[in-house]
């Protein structure tokens, strides 16, 4: 299975993408942690992709296309995988289609989740993570045993610059801007499904593989 998961930042997606892989036994491909290693490992692309998600920034769809395009082309690939944050733009999802016909494949389905604004915020700005081993906590649905603290190694738990509400308020803007008309473009396509995000993640996931399939 080929497929593309889509909604704003909050909607859930790194949470049924680890449901989905774990479903279909397919890597997830996740531009973020692309961004994370590159930039913890300090390249030159790592510098350039920083510059840009320090202040909330979408990074340019060239580097980005070329970064995926390579993931994609890997081994463990050759059988499916599940897109996470990627494509995010028209011009991306045009690289997109032209890397899967070069490469005689197609997009099984475009998962798309459906948020409302407020939950999104509650979503994120509660999101905390360990300083120390990187455990990721969330004040209201999934709070450490002691407030603060790291469960795991008892670490300092910190709010990412990412999840402050005026971050949060900037990456949902850029979606609705630059990512949201992936909506229209995929439904004129007919590879979009459309969930209820609002719902818990079990159900939601529930809903995704009745419509997918086993």
């Amino acid at each position: 299975m080929r497929a593309v998961l889509l909604g704003p930042p909050g909607a859930g997606k790194g949470t049924q993408a680890v449901r989905l892989v774990e479903k279909y036994g397919i890597p997830q491909i996740s531009t973020g942690d692309i961004f994370r290693k590159t930039i913890k490992e300090g390249t030159e692309l790592g510098k350039k992709a920083q510059e840009y998600t320090n202040s909330g920034r979408l990074v340019p769809d060239e580097l980005v296309v070329d970064l995926v395009a390579d993931r994609l082309q890997q081994e463990d690939c050759a059988d499916g995988y599940l897109l996470d944050g990627f494509p995010r733009t028209i011009a991306q999802a045009e690289a997109f289609d032209k890397f899967l016909e070069e490469h005689g494949q197609k997009l099984d389905a475009v998962i798309n989740f459906e948020v409302g604004y407020e939950t999104l915020m509650e979503r994120l700005t509660g999101r905390r993570v360990c300083k120390a081993c990187g455990a990721g906590y969330h004040v209201k649905n999934m709070p450490p045993k002691v407030e603060g603290v790291c469960d795991k190694c008892g670490g300092e738990l910190e709010q990412r610059k990412d999840d402050t509400r005026e971050t949060a308020e900037k990456r949902i803007e850029i979606y609705e801007e630059s990512t949201a008309p992936l909506i229209d473009y995929y439904t004129k396509s007919g590879a979009i499904m459309n969930f209820d995000a609002n719902k818990d993640a079990p159900e939601v996931f529930e809903e995704i593989v009745a419509r997918i399939g086993e």
